[in-house]
């Protein structure tokens, strides 16, 4: 028996072979995943990790596919995604929640709103889950995770020992950190501000309010395509600036209501949305003399 079939028979409830991605991004592109593992809990994904060190098979992590476009032809290896069981809340006192590293943001900002936590409002407005908003040190309107993160606890794939990783260990920066990219972040501690419920609800529904005039909802989208150049500089204002907002390549277009938002408008494939970019790009540096760099993550092969 090979070790790929041993690794299935052994893990065979939660390990699936040629397992369609498409479902998995917000884009809904994406070719197969070699195998998806969805561990049961933390045990079974040590348990795991030190299994595939006799296989080696590559592994990537995926969150909740809101800032990834999964290449038409998949992904080799194991694409490991954390399931329900690191999706949880837990307040530790008035003003510290922890929680699992797969657990939505908009969750976490109302469990914190319901018990009287401020501070954490902003994640209302980011999709996704909180372990890629760590890795992505993601943020809007003047709060970003760096500045309520107090801890997190993570798994090395290298020596699959969990480790846990104080908040001044870290060096962040816009839109990322210094975290090695070996580790998967299992669960975080946010620390926001108490804080009457009303007015947390008040200034969160003012945020989502503001998301909604200025960017696109219910579409096939990533969210923000580039990272912005500065805080004076968006970077939808060099793409229209430059022409850019009216570019698209197959079913792959620009959304008219913010030209940073790139969309699948129905049957793109990963690669228009890839030309698309790069089509962007290029125009953007012969233009304006500007490098766009990415803001999503662009994976497989």
């Amino acid at each position: 028996m090979s070790m790929n079939e041993q690794l299935i028979k052994k893990f065979n409830k939660n390990l699936s072979n040629n397992i369609k991605l498409s479902n998995y991004s917000w884009f809904n592109l994406g070719g197969p995943a070699e195998y998806l593992f969805k561990p049961e809990n933390k045990a079974q994904l040590i348990e795991f990790l030190k299994f595939n060190k006799k296989d080696n098979l590559k592994i990537t992590i995926l969150g909740a596919g809101s800032n990834t476009l999964i290449r038409d032809k998949g992904i080799k290896g194991v694409v490991i995604k954390l399931g329900s069981s690191f999706s949880n809340l837990k307040l530790i006192n008035k003003n510290m929640i922890e929680i699992g590293a797969a657990t939505l943001d908009r969750k976490i900002s109302n469990f914190a709103k319901d018990n009287g936590i401020g501070n954490l409002e902003f994640l209302s407005c980011i999709p996704g889950s909180i372990g890629g908003a760590v890795i992505m040190n993601s943020g809007c309107y003047g709060n970003d995770i760096s500045k309520v993160l107090v801890s997190l606890k993570a798994i090395d794939i290298n020596d699959c020992i969990e480790k846990e990783i104080k908040r001044e260990e870290i060096e962040f920066f816009y839109r990322g950190n210094n975290l090695s990219t070996s580790l998967i972040i299992t669960s975080v501690i946010l620390k926001g501000l108490p804080n009457l419920k009303e007015k947390i609800e008040k200034k969160q529904n003012e945020m989502i309010e503001r998301k909604k005039i200025s960017q696109p909802s219910q579409i096939k989208t990533c969210g923000s395509t580039f990272k912005n150049l500065s805080s004076e500089k968006k970077a939808w204002q060099i793409i229209k600036e430059t022409g850019c907002d009216l570019f698209k390549e197959g079913d792959a277009v620009i959304s008219k209501k913010h030209c940073n938002f790139f969309v699948n408008n129905g049957k793109a494939k990963s690669s228009d949305i890839e030309k698309l970019i790069n089509k962007v790009k290029k125009k953007v540096s012969e233009k304006a003399g500007v490098d766009l760099e990415l803001e999503i993550k662009i994976i497989g092969d």
